[in-house]
């Protein structure tokens, strides 16, 4: 699948730089701005592929870190590839391992080959390279591959972060060359930190090397939210309009209303499946965590604006009792309800840009107080 057509842009807001785009992918067409469920080790958390299908989602994030670390790539290859293994025909997209790599590894040590790291499972000696993160990639046979990349925490000094940012652009380049998957598209990703000398030549340089599409990395890791989305902003002006821009491990419903507003189309976190596993829901008015004791008797439904499994059968008090009693069920219906409201906000964003009301959803979803701070991650694993 070559670059060219893959994605077509079919609406515009009027007061805004959002858009609604078709992205063809080889299992299917994903209509944007779309939230990705996180199936980090070739699952979403408490949820079945069937499941997923009946909530609408149309593309799901796993990871080429840990599903090189177990099973194996090789393993999955052998077996069909991702889709067969895991029993899901849509879209995937896999991320290539660099965020994992620097956020769950007991040692890490970058050069400009690779990355030496321990496994978090059991200890043992590793080393990854661009060439490898690839190879493991077109063997999972995801529709979506990223490039390897040198990920740095927050805060991080501007030599540390411009190091970063150029050996990523040289990774960039050698996943390119050696990326040989016809069904696979190749997204690289923008770096520097909170550097914006270092974001606009972190953008421009890879617009040059002509990617399929363009993540913006390394952000939501610790920084103030409006330094983020400064920087969103300015990743995307010099992002090409012709193709799709994905904002990674961003975040909450708030997060990603004023982000599509500034021209981005793809979003992941682990925010709704992590939350929903602790009892706490977004909803229509606000955020309702059941563990509080004001939940034992009541009676209404999670969101009683919500026609989600979870709210149309079951009480507040009821889901709070499955969480007391330990029951796997509460996490199971709150994680539906969360994912269910993401994939909702997301149709709502999409008619909004068409009926140019995007301002006005905006406004009534960051009134909600759905703002959780940094809490944005791509890693499930190790989570309660």
């Amino acid at each position: 699948m070559s670059g060219a057509g893959i994605f077509k842009v079919v609406a515009k807001d009027k007061n805004t730089r959002a858009r609604v785009g078709e992205l063809h992918l080889a299992h299917g067409t994903v209509t944007t701005p779309v939230f990705m469920p996180i199936a980090t080790q070739g699952t979403v958390k408490m949820m079945t592929c069937e499941d997923l299908e009946a909530l609408g989602a149309t593309i799901i994030l796993a990871n080429a870190y840990h599903l090189h670390l177990r099973p194996g790539e090789k393993l999955i290859e052998q077996l069909g590839g991702l889709h067969k293994f895991m029993g899901w025909q849509r879209p995937i997209l896999t991320d290539s391992g660099g965020f994992q790599v620097l956020s769950l590894s007991t040692l890490r040590e970058v050069n400009d080959e690779g990355v030496k790291f321990r496994s978090h499972h059991d200890g043992t000696e590793r080393f990854l390279t661009p060439e490898d993160s690839i190879r493991i990639q077109e063997a999972l046979g995801s529709d979506i591959a990223m490039c390897f990349d040198d990920v740095v925490p927050y805060p991080c000094p501007y030599e540390r972060a411009k190091t970063a940012m150029e050996r990523s652009l040289v990774w960039a380049e050698r996943c390119k060359k050696v990326h040989r998957r016809d069904d696979q598209l190749l997204f690289a990703i923008t770096h520097g930190s909170v550097y914006e000398d270092l974001r606009r030549e972190s953008a421009l340089r890879l617009v040059e090397m002509d990617f399929p599409g363009y993540a913006i990395g390394g952000l939501s890791v610790g920084e103030p939210k409006e330094t983020m989305f400064e920087l969103v902003e300015i990743s995307t002006e010099l992002l090409p309009e012709d193709k799709p821009r994905y904002l990674m491990g961003v975040g909450t419903p708030e997060d990603i209303v004023r982000a599509v507003a500034l021209g981005v189309d793809m979003f992941d976190c682990v925010l709704p499946t992590r939350l929903g596993r602790t009892g706490t829901a977004f909803t229509s008015v606000g955020k309702v965590n059941l563990r509080h004791a004001k939940y034992a008797d009541d009676p209404s439904p999670l969101d009683p604006n919500c026609d989600c499994l979870t709210c149309r059968r079951y009480s507040r008090a009821y889901l709070r009792h499955l969480f007391k009693a330990g029951e796997a069920t509460g996490p199971r219906l709150v994680t539906w309800h969360n994912l269910h409201f993401y994939l909702r906000l997301m149709e709502r964003i999409r008619e909004a840009i068409v009926n140019g009301t995007l301002a006005e959803l905006v406004k009534e979803i960051s009134a909600l107080g759905l703002s959780l701070g940094n809490e944005s991650e791509r890693s499930e694993v190790g989570e309660p």
